[in-house]
């Protein structure tokens, strides 16, 4: 793999929110014969919709207002691409129905004590998980007629949980918080959801500082998680994924590699692309790309750095994200209050 000759070009600058930008979320299925749909949530209390015209400009096509009174923090898809859920400080999670055209808010969770810092489908689209800055994450099961029944509340972290994502294809949860740990959450079968794993410093190699987020590769077989001191870790399963099993089986992430010295500030984002390629955004403005070192050496695989991209934005980078339909697509937020679209030229992804 050579990264000498790869480009992060800045393709379009999107402008419109008036506070800082906090997330990011491609729709994974927007529709035959559709171009990529991109949702982006922001301090100044509302979600844009961004979409790409048949010339290849991008317009703010929707503007979600008038349901959070406070931040929208995270928003995130389901798996069919027909539903949008955003997460607020306001302490309540939204769920707007897509049609392809219009979008209309047909349910808003309530039951956090405070904000809510990041909301995540499952791959089934029938559980969503929440977190919040009161210590807990919340299972959603999704019922007829628009309902969500709350299914499981999961108590364990100590301080504020700053994200939840799902595994791509089981239903395994993790989440990162402040305490410093990543928790790794299985159900039995029987709606008992239970902590099968904690990643923390003394015991896993793990952060010795806020976790602000995961992500999973394709395969899931690996996550990323970056933090408030300045690393990227990669995790690694032997378990057998082939087979959708809960529990036992899947309390075996191990750390693979810690990737340090790349970035000056808090790392407050990371995303894997499908393209196997690892995107970072953090408090330096700067975004950061690895790849696996096809290097062949016995001690197991590492990772290095392929491009760095110095002042991507003015002000903290709070998001990336690879755009699932394009994998040289990549997105970033920022707290100057821009969504920026990159290109990802060179010989990375041949």
């Amino acid at each position: 793999m050579d990264g000498g000759a790869a480009e992060l070009r800045e393709a379009h600058r999107l402008a419109g929110h008036a506070d800082r930008v906090w997330a990011l979320a491609w729709n994974p299925a927007p529709g035959p014969g559709a171009g990529p749909v991109l949702a982006s949530c922001s301090g100044d209390k509302t979600v844009r919709i961004w979409k790409r015209a048949p010339d290849g400009a991008w317009h703010c096509s929707d503007v979600l207002e008038d349901t959070h009174n406070r931040t929208v923090r995270s928003c995130a898809w389901s798996p069919d691409g027909k539903l949008l859920a955003t997460a607020s400080f306001d302490a309540t999670t939204a769920v707007w129905r897509y049609d392809g055209a219009d979008f209309e808010c047909v349910a808003t969770l309530e039951g956090h004590e405070n904000e809510v810092k990041s909301v995540s489908w499952s791959p089934s689209g029938a559980l969503l998980a929440t977190c919040s800055r009161d210590k807990m994450v919340w299972i959603w099961e999704v019922q007829p007629g628009n309902e969500y029944e709350c299914i499981s509340v999961l108590p364990g972290h100590t301080q504020d949980v700053k994200m939840v994502q799902w595994h791509p294809f089981l239903d395994i949860l993790v989440s990162v918080s402040y305490d410093n740990s990543i928790r790794v959450w299985a159900g039995d079968g029987d709606d008992e959801w239970h902590c099968v794993q904690t990643l923390t410093e003394a015991d896993n190699c793990g952060h010795s500082s806020t976790v602000w987020a995961v992500s999973f590769n394709l395969k899931g077989d690996r996550m990323v998680t970056c933090s408030d001191d300045q690393t990227l870790k990669i995790w690694d399963t032997s378990a057998d994924l082939s087979q959708p099993k809960t529990g036992e089986g899947h309390e075996s992430w191990r750390h693979l590699s810690t990737l340090t010295g790349y970035h000056g500030r808090t790392i407050f984002s990371a995303h894997w692309s499908s393209g196997d390629i690892i995107a970072s955004g953090a408090g330096d403005d700067a975004i950061c790309l690895f790849a696996e070192e096809q290097s062949g050496m016995a001690e197991g695989p590492s990772y290095k750095l392929v491009l760095k991209k110095d002042k991507a934005h003015d002000m903290d980078i709070n998001c990336v994200r690879w755009c699932p339909q394009d994998p040289r697509l990549l997105a970033s937020a920022s707290d100057d209050g821009t969504v920026k679209l990159w290109e990802l030229r060179g010989s990375l992804l041949d």
